[in-house]
């Protein structure tokens, strides 16, 4: 199998290389015979030929990688130890998700997921190369020649690096005369804090991600190589950014799911440097994709566009840096590779220079068109909306790169050689966040060029006044609940509240709160108030009912409502945010044990929740490894019974190696958040508990935000107007290409 597997990246190089020489020489004969003009028709004969074979090439490389990552896929579902990389990262789990991890195994390993990551390139560039095959466009042909450089140097690395190959075959000193498995080899294996159903696909996810913002970085290199400035790179991009930033948000996701039940953190975000590498690339898609939408709109942010689409690769070359190059430490981070990370240096300096050194050359054919402007006329506009939003964002990357590394850099440097605590990050993310979402939150009030005072009060009155009525509605759980249980921690001291007033003063710690529940109110009802406007636009135009008028606004504007969905969702997730990573009120306390009676002496108490000992019970997996110790509790609230819970402790006996598995119990408000941790050397039971107040509206907002970035995704970007119809205010959305656009009938 490793055998096959070599001579499949053989031929998966041998055609990026192949490729990549016919795409240039079609494009300089191309441009050849543009100058010879009637002249010039055997050398643009023969640079379609080569554009042919290019394209043809490319689909080969495709086909080998498909190739290699199927042989280790085999392997590790059928259990073969011939493969080293197999050997290290396969899974020995029992049970109905076993054949999950077995495949996760893949992209367990550095080796296996820079083939991956590989092999998704490749299928990338197969779209850009099946587009379009009868006009065969310059655009797309130096796409995809840039596309194929990056995917070279992916492939470059597993075939010609000892250390990054994934079919090494498995020494013979690890097999015995029988051919059996001994010494070290028995007890290798996937660290069993991965087997997990989040975890298991949380990976795959983000490195579709990845693999697909390498398209609009292409196309930006494209553009300023054929010296093409017309929205048409900006088209052609902008599904793919959106594709790309939708799994990087899902993967996002499902690893806070996984650290919120299994690292036993009580909660789902920690900035773990490893968590902050994949956070960077989202952030600048964020930028990314705005830009695109005033680049289509207005004919403005040209050059931003193109820089922006740079950064955006460049980052997300940055977090694999991160997390590969054994400068920082997390429980999910890759061990490092000396010729990996110099491949990921290069891309990264390379990137931004292709794009610098682009722009410089091109810098008067990408101005500005002649109705937009990159110039900010009037800070109360759209424009000017778009612009802070994007500084922000990229401002905010760059910060958060800075101080994910800052451990490793020298002691003269600001942060330099300190490990960074979680307090420090949120006390420079909350007051941009909330600053940012504001900007987004009043940007569909505000007009291009310049507002006018009445029209924007006139755009704001309705869903202003709304969000006052929930701005109060979220203060009367605020005076309630969270400033209760703020004072309450404070007043018990301890690291707990250390680590608050690290944050800031309590006037500035809540009033960051406020701020941000006002925000939120005004963000949601904005973009509520779109929606719901263009609904009843639609059904006064065509004399439908609501439903129906729903329906059809979405089949028609689908791209421009999906984006109001989005900023709707980021109204929930803030509240939820600030819920429950301000407010938490932890209580950690060993029970007292006794094995002769099965009892514990005392109930677990936290705020109005009293947990009730029931038993314990000891289970020996089917691997014959891995044994579970689970504690089972009886959950009263305010003295009625609400719920059992059953927090687990996992422990592999060949590597003793530890999962904590949390019992949680979810209420609209809060969650119940339960871990037991072992037993301490009296044979008490450590119990770390948690009440995490509106983390349900993080789940819910996030399950939103993935809807409306994939109506925005899958949404038509360019509805045909209809004379006569009722216009509609969609003038800030992701997926708009207008600021003025009437439904289609």
């Amino acid at each position: 199998m490793s055998m096959i597997g070599l001579v499949g990246l053989l031929v998966a190089f041998a055609g990026v290389a192949v490729s990549v020489v016919c795409l240039l020489a079609s494009h300089v004969l191309g441009g050849t015979a543009r100058k010879r003009g009637a002249n010039g028709a055997v050398a643009s004969g023969v640079a379609e030929t080569l554009a042919w074979g290019g394209r043809i090439a490319s689909l080969v490389s495709t086909v080998a990688l498909t190739v290699c990552c199927g042989i280790l896929v085999y392997c590790f579902m059928t259990g073969d130890p011939t493969i080293q990389y197999v050997l290290q990262y396969h899974s020995d789990a029992s049970g109905d998700m076993a054949w999950l991890y077995q495949l996760s195994g893949l992209w367990a390993g550095r080796q296996g997921s820079l083939l991956f990551w590989a092999w998704l390139i490749a299928v990338f560039n197969t779209v850009v190369a099946l587009r379009d095959l009868k006009g065969l466009k310059a655009l797309d042909n130096m796409a995809l020649f840039v596309a194929q450089i990056v995917l070279a140097a992916f492939v470059g690395v597993l075939l010609f690096s000892e250390g990054n190959m994934p079919f090494t075959a498995t020494p013979a000193q690890y097999f015995n005369a029988a051919g059996e498995l001994q010494g070290a080899a028995t007890i290798w294996g996937m660290n069993t804090l991965l087997e997990h159903w989040a975890m298991a696909i949380h990976p795959p996810t983000l490195f579709v991600g990845y693999a697909g913002l390498t398209i609009p970085f292409a196309y930006a290199i494209a553009a300023l190589i054929v010296n093409d400035s017309s929205k048409e790179w900006v088209v052609r991009s902008t599904r793919y950014a959106l594709f790309s930033w939708l799994f990087l948000g899902i993967g996002i996701g499902l690893g806070a799911i996984w650290a919120y039940v299994v690292l036993g953190w009580g909660g789902y975000w920690g900035w773990d440097p490893v968590e902050n590498a994949s956070l960077l690339s989202w952030l600048v898609g964020v930028a990314l994709i705005h830009s695109f939408t005033v680049y289509r709109q207005r004919g403005a942010f040209k050059r931003w566009s193109v820089m922006c689409a740079c950064l955006t690769f460049a980052f997300v070359i940055v977090g694999t840096f991160i997390s590969r190059s054994g400068i920082v430490q997390s429980v999910h981070a890759f061990e490092g590779d000396p010729v990996s990370l110099v491949l990921f240096g290069a891309l990264i300096v390379l990137s931004i220079l292709a794009g610098i050194v682009g722009l410089a050359v091109r810098w008067k054919s990408f101005s500005p068109a002649a109705a937009g402007a990159d110039d900010v006329e009037n800070m109360l506009s759209k424009d000017a909306a778009y612009y802070f939003n994007n500084v922000i964002m990229i401002v905010f990357t760059v910060l958060l790169a800075y101080m994910t590394v800052s451990s490793a850099l020298p002691s003269w440097m600001p942060f330099g050689g300190q490990s960074l605590t979680a307090g420090t990050y949120n006390t420079i993310a909350r007051p941009l966040g909330i600053v940012y979402l504001f900007i987004l939150a009043v940007c569909p009030l505000l007009s291009w060029g310049k507002t006018e005072g009445k029209q924007f009060w006139r755009r704001a009155r309705v869903p202003g006044v709304c969000a006052l009525v929930l701005f109060v509605v979220l203060m009367a759980y605020f005076f309630t609940y969270l400033l209760p249980s703020y004072d309450a921690m404070i007043a018990v001291g301890g690291s707990t509240a250390d680590g608050l007033l690290e944050q800031g003063p309590s006037w500035y710690y809540n009033g960051i709160t406020v701020v941000g529940f006002f925000v939120a109110s005004l963000l949601f009802f904005n973009s509520l108030f779109l929606l719901g406007r263009g609904i009843r636009n639609y059904a006064r135009s065509h004399k439908a009912n609501v439903f129906a008028s729903a329906v059809g606004l979405f089949r028609g504007h689908a791209a421009t409502y999906g984006g109001f969905i989005a900023h709707l969702a980021m109204s929930i997730i803030l509240v939820g945010l600030i819920g429950s990573s301000m407010y938490v009120t932890e209580k950690v306390e060993y029970l007292g044990y006794d094995e002769e009676t099965d009892t514990v002496a005392s109930d677990f108490t936290i705020q109005d929740f009293t947990l009730v000992y029931t038993g314990n019970d000891i289970e020996l997996q089917e691997n014959q490894d891995d044994i579970i110790y689970e504690l089972d509790f009886d959950v009263y609230r305010n003295g009625e019974y609400v719920g059992h819970v059953h927090p687990s402790v996992q422990l592999v006996q060949s590597t003793q190696q530890q999962k904590l598995n949390a019992g949680v119990i979810g209420f609209p408000l809060e969650d119940l958040f339960v871990v037991y941790k072992g037993v301490n050397d009296e044979g008490a039971f450590a119990m770390d508990v948690r009440v995490n107040p509106l983390v349900t509206f993080v789940w819910v907002g996030f399950g939103l935000l993935m809807v409306g970035i994939t109506l925005a995704l899958v949404g038509r970007r360019t509805p045909k107007r209809r004379e006569g119809a009722l216009e509609v205010d969609t003038a800030d959305a992701e997926g708009d290409d207008s600021s003025s656009e009437s439904p289609k009938a």
